[in-house]
Formats: C-alpha cells, sequence, structure tokens
C-alpha cells in the first residue's frame, strides 16, 4: 500500500507544480486568471461502506479552480486598451463563435472593427445615425470614419439683456442696418444652411417707447441701398416686437417665433435649400438697468466633419470626436457575466467558452447591475501573486520530497522482507 500512497502524492504534487508554473509563466499576461489546485483523499469502500480503521490509498486532484478576482489596472497610452473593474467578460465574436475574455487590448482593423490580437471580434451594441445606441442584440462594434453629414439650423436661442435706461429719441429714426445711430444694440451668431454653409445672422434692437424695443436681423448683412434687411423675416414681418413688464421680464414674444431666409435672395450660387425656416427664441432675455449684454447664443446646426479622433466612458460608450466641434455616439461596449465563472472552459489566447456549468451569459451595459465599469487607456494586469505562488512552489516541492521518501521508505522494508 505505501507504493500506491506514495505514487498518489508524487502525481498529485506534480499537478500542483503544472499549475503553479503556468501561474508563474502567466504573471504579465493580461487578463489573466490564476488557479489554484485543489487535492481529495482516497479511500476504499465496500458496500456496506468504509471500514473504521481504513487508512486509505492516497490522494487526488479534485480540480483546477480559476481564482477571478480582480487584478491591478495599469495605464497605457492606447485608447483602445480597455480594463474592466469589477464583474464581467469582454464579449468576442469568431464569425458568430462566441468567447469571453478579460484581456482588454484591442485595435482596428483594415475595416475600422475593434478586434483583438487575435483578430477576434468586439461586440456590443450599434448607434443609428442620430447616437441613439441600439441595444436590441450584440453585434461587432465598428469606429466608423464617414464624414458627419451637415445639419441645418432648426432652433436659434438667444438670452440678453436690454438696457431699460436707454433713451428714446423723437422722432424715431427709420432703422438702417449700416447706420449705428438707428438701434441701441446689435449681436450676431451663426446658422448653417441645407449644405453645411455657415451663416451670419445679426439682430438688431431698436427701443420705440418705455419697455418696448423692435427687433430687425440680416443674414450675413444682406439689406438695400437705405439699410433694409432683405431675405429675413420674423415672425412673418419685417420686425418683431419685444416687449417687458415693469419688472423687466420679458412678455413678447411670449414663445419662439418662426424665422425664414430666403438664401436665393441673398446668395443665389450657394444652391442649398431656401428658404432655410428655424424657430427663434428670447426666453429669459430681460430688460433691466444694466447695459446691454448678451449672456448666452445656441443652436443646432453644424457644418459636415470627419472623424478626428474618439474617446471611450466608463459605461462604455465610444463617442467620436469631429473635425467640425461636433460629437456622435457610434457604439457601446457589452459586457457579460456568468452565474459561475468558475464552471468557464479556458481554452488558451485569453479565452473562455461558456459550459452548463457556468450558466447562461447575462449581457449588458457596463455598470448596469452587478457588471463592472470599463476604463480605457487602461489594462488589467495578471491577478497572479508571485510572491505567493514562490511560497507555493517551495511548499509542494517539500511534499514531493515527503511522498518520495515514504517510497524509499517502502522499498526498504520490502528488502528487508526479501533478506529474511
Amino acid at each position: 500500500m505505501g507504493f500506491q500512497h506514495g505514487l498518489s502524492g508524487l502525481n498529485v504534487a506534480t499537478q500542483s507544480l503544472d499549475v503553479i508554473g503556468n501561474n508563474i509563466a502567466n504573471a504579465n499576461t493580461s487578463g489573466f486568471k490564476q488557479s489554484h489546485t485543489q487535492f481529495s483523499d482516497v479511500y476504499a469502500n465496500s458496500l456496506t461502506g468504509a471500514s473504521s480503521e481504513n487508512r486509505g490509498l492516497g490522494a487526488k486532484v479534485a480540480a483546477v479552480s480559476q481564482q477571478f478576482t480582480q487584478g491591478n489596472i495599469t495605464a497605457t497610452s492606447n485608447p483602445l486598451d480597455i480594463a474592466i473593474n469589477g464583474n464581467g467578460f469582454f464579449r468576442m465574436n469568431d464569425n458568430g463563435a462566441i468567447s469571453y475574455s478579460r484581456n482588454g487590448q484591442f485595435h482596428l482593423d483594415d475595416s475600422g472593427f475593434i478586434v483583438n490580437n487575435s483578430k477576434l471580434n468586439l461586440t456590443g451594441y450599434a448607434a443609428d445615425v442620430n447616437g441613439n445606441i441600439l441595444n436590441s442584440a450584440p453585434t461587432n462594434l465598428r469606429v466608423s470614419t464617414t464624414a458627419l453629414q451637415p445639419q441645418s439650423t432648426s432652433s436659434f436661442g438667444l438670452e440678453l439683456n436690454l438696457d431699460s435706461r436707454v433713451n428714446v429719441p423723437a422722432p424715431l429714426p427709420a432703422f438702417d442696418a449700416t447706420d449705428p445711430t438707428t438701434y441701441n444694440g446689435t449681436t450676431s451668431g451663426t446658422i448653417y444652411d441645407s449644405l453645411g454653409n455657415s451663416h451670419v445672422f445679426s439682430l438688431y434692437f431698436q427701443k420705440n417707447a418705455a419697455n418696448s424695443w423692435d427687433m430687425y436681423a440680416t443674414v450675413d448683412g444682406a439689406s438695400t441701398a437705405a439699410g433694409v434687411p432683405i431675405g429675413v423675416t420674423l415672425g412673418g414681418g419685417a420686425s418683431q416686437a419685444v416687449t417687458f413688464d415693469s419688472n423687466g421680464v420679458l412678455t413678447a414674444p411670449a414663445a419662439p417665433i418662426a424665422v425664414s431666409v430666403d438664401l436665393a435672395t441673398i446668395n443665389p450660387t450657394l444652391g442649398a435649400t431656401s428658404p432655410l425656416d428655424f424657430t427663434f427664441d428670447l426666453s429669459n432675455s430681460t430688460q433691466f438697468g444694466t447695459g446691454f449684454g448678451v449672456n448666452a447664443i445656441t443652436q443646432d446646426g453644424f457644418s459636415s466633419g470627419t472623424l478626428a479622433g474618439f474617446t471611450i466612458d466608463g459605461e462604455g460608450l465610444i463617442s467620436g470626436n469631429y473635425t467640425n466641434g461636433e460629437s456622435r455616439t457610434l457604439g457601446q461596449i457589452a459586457l457579460a457575466n456568468f452565474t459561475n465563472p468558475q464552471g468557464l472552459k479556458p481554452v488558451g489566447n485569453n479565452l473562455w467558452l461558456e459550459t452548463p456549468a457556468a450558466g447562461q451569459p447575462l449581457i449588458g451595459a457596463p455598470g448596469s447591475g452587478i457588471l463592472g465599469v470599463l476604463q480605457s487607456s487602461a489594462i488589467e494586469d495578471s491577478n497572479v501573486d508571485l510572491t505567493a505562488e514562490l511560497v507555493n512552489m517551495i511548499t509542494t516541492q517539500r511534499t514531493y520530497q515527503a511522498n518520495a521518501k515514504t517510497i524509499e521508505t517502502q522499498d526498504a522494508l520490502l528488502q528487508t522482507l526479501v533478506n529474511l
């Protein structure tokens, strides 16, 4: 029996050293999860149960269990290096074959798809042309380099203060956009047509009575010889009344007004859609006893632009930054988690396959449910504790030597019996 005990001890010690050696070999492998050898004893049982004097038959390896503890996160300079902080796995696609990984070292292939070093596609949720995430089913993520199409202005907002101390001249002069003495304040902003051409939208304010003003507008400075704006209507007319109450609060226009710009009259060579129609909002404008001043100008149009770069946030949203100053969501990385991650089957190349023992994959956006968050320009290091592994190696080596000693001792006893 002693030979069998010793042989089983040598066998489990050898397998344990294999596991320890593999852990040490992968101490610098990004996303690697160390394994631990679990042992169990062996007894010979009869049909009526084990004898109370049964001395056992040795040991065996019960399982090699992976330890899915968090590895340290190291910063890098590559925005496509992505670390998972918390639970979850990257979901990888190889022509329909799904696998899972904790190694977030990615790059773009020649078609703009996000892939790992084994050319497997990172999956997630695509976005529509407006940047809305389509989270119905994961798909291969792609960073599109298609130019961003221009968007014509559909709304323009202006928040300003008109000086209530301004005197009303008598008689009131006729407005002339080219004569600053005929108005009390002016400002301008940029609007865009259907082709992405920018235009200067200028506004002029002329006080005509207490708490009452007339607002005029030009586009690209177009006016007649008498300074009368052409090609622009405000609320259906050449000008728009702007009134305030005695507290300086805007009373009219009470809602956004319609603005129409006849681009064909202003510049017939552009070829953009004409007229350019948008709404104009003066909400939160005031008339106080302070100087004329503009607090905010907003509008929603922009010219065309090409992709200049992209960023990835903690929730996995991939945002493209364009040369026209706009940004668009290009997609969102999806993570998968399992009820029993130790049931996953390791297949090499930092990949695991799902098995019935692991349970069904729970797929979702980073930061949702029990899924961890992402950190761009960073990678997760191996969770191998090199010092602990070296100590385990020494302990296992002593175990191997001790089991070899039991075989040596049994051999000596057997030799004594033979000599009798």
